[in-house]
């Protein structure tokens, strides 16, 4: 007997809602002009979908042939996780008609235990090998209990004969005989047990082996299936053309780039990176992406009550200055990041991008690439190394933004002119700003890094000067072909002091090279010519001096 199917409904307001929230539960008998019978099933295909963070806002259209009066329309099929309470339907103006009531009806029905006559041959070959693993296990468990049990015959069988011997009876032929037969029926069923052992792991491999494939060629079909139901009512005969929206979950996007560079030019494609898994395909519908949080809630921060207290400084206190060495990450201008969305910062504020072309993403629940833009820009390369951080130079790409819209956050594909060369990480940038690009590391370079301190405390004074010296080895391994020098940016720095007790000083005199430049956040950068298998010395000195009054240093 095949399965019955059920089905459950839930209401949603439309455009023109009802008088009464009672008619929104079923319709009256006076209303409704179908037959006993379930009205004819109307396509209402997707024809634009918005992703989000987490979600989509799926749009469908559909052309009705509507007669004059009240009438029962059932449309679909649609995804089972539509939200019931995001319906929303309107019909064109061209025609005097109104949306009476619109629902989801949902139709539950369970698969059965075997295939079922649409089903494809690689499941049936499945059903297939779980059923002779199965008879293949049942059987090696009969096998395993009869040797046992002819074990257990052999072992009665040899203490009758040590009971027949002692008692003196010597009955070789049967002794003899029956041990054979015993022996030989065991050697038979081990036989049977081990070619049954051997052909159910091959069959385990191959079922294993079935299974990869259909996950990735097929998807379960779905048990739980929604339809439309709209009752719709129009003045006079006609066509109009419905739009219905809601939301769904199971489907999300994040954004991917690809940079090639090609001598003095670069090339970035922003790509989406779709899944979904709604229930249904997408087919040749016009994608648009969003950064809009829907899910996070609105709310303002609660208001916290800060109670400040002044105390007198101890005497002690005030005579010793404290001072310690703090990291501080130097914050580039530009919007702050927003935290919570890994692979998604849209500095603040929503960023809307639209496919170009129709796209099809099927519901596999596999990612999708999505192609949105690309453009070729100058691109400026730079070799650079900060010592302190890594010993390794890297190339940094620095570009223009001429995409028409802001780079989100996300992963990049490098490619040069071998190929494809690593993956980087591009920030969010907006348009027309200025973009730096991490290319990887260059390995005909190397960085060795050395430090030197020295302490003097001035008895007369109590004033103590820290020297704190820096010496950068490079060196450039090249191959015979290469013939031009290269420039590398080095960058070191040096403390900022914060306190008028304790003063910070670039000894220029004793620096080799002397530093092309130094920035307030205390940055020192060189730019050292590197010829083919060169080595260049770079050395930083600098001075942190207190009076005796401080502390920590």
């Amino acid at each position: 007997m095949s399965p019955q199917p059920s089905e459950t409904s839930q209401s949603s307001e439309a455009s023109a809602p009802l008088e009464s929230s009672e008619s929104l539960g079923s319709s009256k008998p006076s209303e409704s002009s179908e037959s006993s019978e379930s009205p004819e099933l109307i396509p209402l295909p997707v024809t634009a979908v918005t992703c989000t963070e987490d979600r989509a806002h799926v749009e469908r259209t559909a052309v009705l042939d509507l007669e004059a009066g009240t009438r029962r329309l059932r449309l679909g099929p649609v995804g089972a996780t539509a939200v019931d309470r995001t319906l929303h339907a309107e019909l064109s103006a061209d025609l005097p008609a109104t949306v009476l009531d619109v629902r989801i009806v949902r139709t539950w029905t369970p698969r059965g235990p075997r295939p079922a006559e649409d089903d494809s041959a690689l499941r049936r070959h499945i059903t297939a090998l779980e059923d002779e693993r199965t008879a293949l296990e049942q059987r090696c468990d009969r096998l395993r209990v009869r040797l046992d049990l002819l074990g257990r015959l052999a072992a009665d069988l040899l203490r009758e004969i040590a009971q027949g011997a002692g008692c003196g009876e010597t009955d070789r032929a049967r002794w003899a005989r029956e041990l054979d037969r015993v022996d030989g029926e065991r050697d038979v069923r081990g036989e049977e047990l081990r070619a049954a052992e051997a052909r159910t792991a091959a069959v385990t491999a191959e079922l294993a082996e079935a299974e990869r494939a259909m996950g990735l060629a097929e998807t379960e079909p779905a048990e739980l299936v929604g339809h439309i139901e709209l009752t719709v009512h129009a003045e006079a005969a006609g066509r109009a053309v419905l739009r219905l929206s809601h939301l769904t979950p199971c489907a999300l996007w994040r954004p991917a780039y690809r940079a090639v560079l090609d001598g003095d030019s670069l090339t970035l494609d922003t790509d989406a990176i779709v899944w979904q898994r709604t229930g249904e395909d997408w087919t040749d519908v016009r994608l648009t992406l969003s950064t809009a949080r829907s899910a996070r809630a609105t709310e303002p921060p609660r208001l916290a009550e800060d109670r400040l207290t002044l105390e007198d400084r101890p005497a002690a206190d005030r005579r010793t200055v404290h001072v310690d060495l703090r990291e501080e990450e130097v914050a580039e201008p530009g919007p702050a990041p927003v935290t919570g969305l890994p692979g998604v910062d849209d500095g603040g504020q929503v960023r809307v991008l639209h496919s170009p072309s129709p796209v099809s993403v099927p519901a596999d629940g596999r990612a999708h690439r999505v192609p949105l833009s690309s453009f070729t820009s100058t691109a400026r390369s730079e070799y650079t190394c900060s010592p302190e951080l890594s010993p390794l130079v890297g190339q940094v790409v620095r570009f223009d933004n001429l995409s028409g819209h802001a780079l989100l956050a996300g992963p990049v594909d490098l490619v040069r002119g071998s190929g494809f060369s690593g993956r980087g990480t591009l920030s969010f940038t907006a348009p027309g700003a200025a973009v730096d690009l991490a290319f990887g590391s260059r390995d005909d370079h190397r960085v060795l890094r050395h430090t030197e301190e020295t302490r003097d405390t001035s008895a007369l004074t109590q004033r103590t000067v820290v020297t704190r010296t820096v010496r950068l080895h490079l060196s450039r391994f090249s191959g015979p072909a290469e013939h031009r020098d290269e420039t590398v940016v080095v960058r070191e720095r040096v403390p900022v002091s914060e306190v008028s007790a304790v003063e910070v000083r670039l000894r220029r005199d004793a620096c080799s090279p002397a530093p092309d430049a130094i920035d307030e956040d205390g940055i020192v950068r060189w730019n050292v010519p590197l010829a083919p298998g060169g080595r260049r010395t770079v050395t930083l000195v600098y001075e942190m001096s207190a009076s005796g009054k401080v502390s920590g240093l």
